[in-house]
């Protein structure tokens, strides 16, 4: 489905309320002035509250749905409807708030 091209200033949780940041910009797409996110790269976690007795905190995410037209670099983009998976976890990736001006597919 088309949806928002998530880029590095989107609001991304886990789902325990962790905020997510991609590690790898993308150089040559800028949204509104801003790096998208590629989604080869993992994401990093921190402020996870999921207790370690609990199987937590999460850590890391990867995305595992990505765009299936939109590319750069030969790389998918990730989008706002895209799906990651946490680590160690297993819990989903949240793309909260993102831009909207620029929708991929």
């Amino acid at each position: 489905m088309p949806g928002p091209i998530v880029c590095m200033d989107a609001q991304v949780q886990c789902v325990h309320g962790g905020q997510a940041q991609s590690t790898q910009p993308n150089p040559r797409v800028l949204l509104g002035g801003t790096p998208a996110v590629v989604a080869t790269a993992p994401f990093v976690i921190a402020g996870c509250p999921l207790p370690t007795n609990a199987g937590g905190p999460c850590l890391t995410a990867q995305v595992v749905t990505t765009s299936l037209r939109v590319t750069s670099m030969g790389l998918p983009l990730v989008l706002q409807d895209s799906q990651g998976v946490c680590a160690p976890t297993g819990a989903p990736l949240l793309m909260i708030a993102v831009q909207p001006r620029v929708v991929g597919m």
